[in-house]
C-alpha cells in the first residue's frame, strides 16, 4: 500500500530510524490492530498506534466515561462525561489522524464476539479491565494464530508480554490460576498507565515492522514507584490447557515484519 505525500510528510521523523524507512511504514499501513479496553492503558495505545501510522485501528470497550476516569483517559473530555467512551476515543483519533481508519465497537470482549473481532485483526492488544476478557482474547489469539500485546497494571506496578502463539507462552501459561480482583479496589494513577500504554504500543510497532526486538517470550515488570525494570523468561507450559501443543503457523506465528520478508 503505497504512502501518500502526506504520510511521507507525516511519519518523514520515523522513517528516519535506521532499519525502518518507508518499506516499515507501509506495513503499518497495511496493518489492522484490535485494542481491546479503551481507558487509560488501551486509550494511550491507541493513541500512539494512530500516531505512528497504523491503517486501520479496532476500537473495543463497552460501558459510558465516568468524571473518575478523566485523570488517565487521555482521548476523553469533560464534556462526554456519561456517554459512550469508545466513540469520543473514535472520534479523537480521527482527528488526530484522517489517514486512518477507526471503528468503534461499543461493547465488551465476550464469548460471541471474540471471534469475530480477531479474525479481522493482523495484531491484538489485550487492556481490557478484568481476566474474563483477557483470556477470552488470549484463547482467540491462540485459535487464530494473531500475535498478542498483553499489558496490565495493578497500582504503581506493571507488566508487559508478547504472545506468538505456538512459539512463545501465552497468558494462561503465565496465570493459570486468576487471582480475586476488584477493578475499583486500587489506585490508578495516569502517568502510570501511560507509561505502559506507550511500552504496549512500542511493542506492536516492533512486532509489525521488525524494528528492535520485541518481548517474545520475556515478561517485563516494572515498579514505577522505584522505576525498577526487570526481565523474565515466561515459563512455555506445554500442558497448558490454552496453547499446549499448539504448533507454529507458519505466517501467522512469527512477527509479521517477519513473516513479510
Amino acid at each position: 500500500m503505497p504512502l501518500s505525500p502526506t504520510e511521507l510528510d507525516r511519519y518523514r521523523r520515523q522513517m528516519q530510524l535506521p532499519g525502518f524507512g518507508p518499506a516499515a511504514q507501509e506495513r503499518l499501513k497495511a496493518t489492522t490492530a484490535l485494542v481491546t479496553g479503551v481507558g487509560g492503558l488501551g486509550g494511550t495505545a491507541a493513541l500512539y498506534l494512530a500516531a505512528a501510522g497504523v491503517g486501520r485501528l479496532i476500537l473495543v470497550r463497552g460501558g459510558d466515561l465516568q468524571r473518575d476516569d478523566m485523570n488517565r483517559q487521555v482521548l476523553m473530555t469533560d464534556d462526554w462525561v456519561g456517554k459512550p467512551r469508545v466513540f469520543k476515543a473514535q472520534q479523537t483519533l480521527a482527528a488526530f489522524n484522517p489517514d486512518i481508519e477507526i471503528e468503534a465497537v461499543c461493547d465488551y470482549v465476550t464469548a460471541e464476539n471474540i471471534d469475530a473481532l480477531v479474525q479481522q485483526a493482523d495484531i491484538a492488544l489485550d487492556c481490557a479491565f478484568d481476566f474474563k476478557e483477557r483470556d477470552l482474547l488470549n484463547a482467540a489469539c491462540v485459535r487464530w494464530g494473531k500475535p498478542m500485546v498483553e499489558a496490565a497494571m495493578n497500582a504503581m506496578e506493571a507488566y508487559l508480554i508478547t504472545v506468538i502463539p505456538g512459539e512463545t507462552a501465552c497468558l494462561s501459561c503465565l496465570f493459570p490460576e486468576k487471582p480475586e480482583w476488584d477493578r475499583w479496589g486500587f489506585g490508578v494513577l495516569g502517568a502510570v498507565s501511560g507509561t505502559l500504554a506507550c511500552l504496549a504500543a512500542l511493542e506492536a510497532i516492533k512486532v509489525v515492522t521488525g524494528l528492535g526486538e520485541p518481548l517474545l517470550g520475556q515478561l517485563l515488570t516494572m515498579d514505577l514507584a522505584r522505576a525498577e525494570f526487570a526481565k523474565r523468561r515466561a515459563y512455555h507450559d506445554p500442558d497448558c490447557p490454552v496453547c499446549g501443543g499448539v504448533k507454529g503457523r507458519g505466517d501467522r506465528a512469527v512477527p509479521l515484519a517477519m513473516a513479510r520478508r
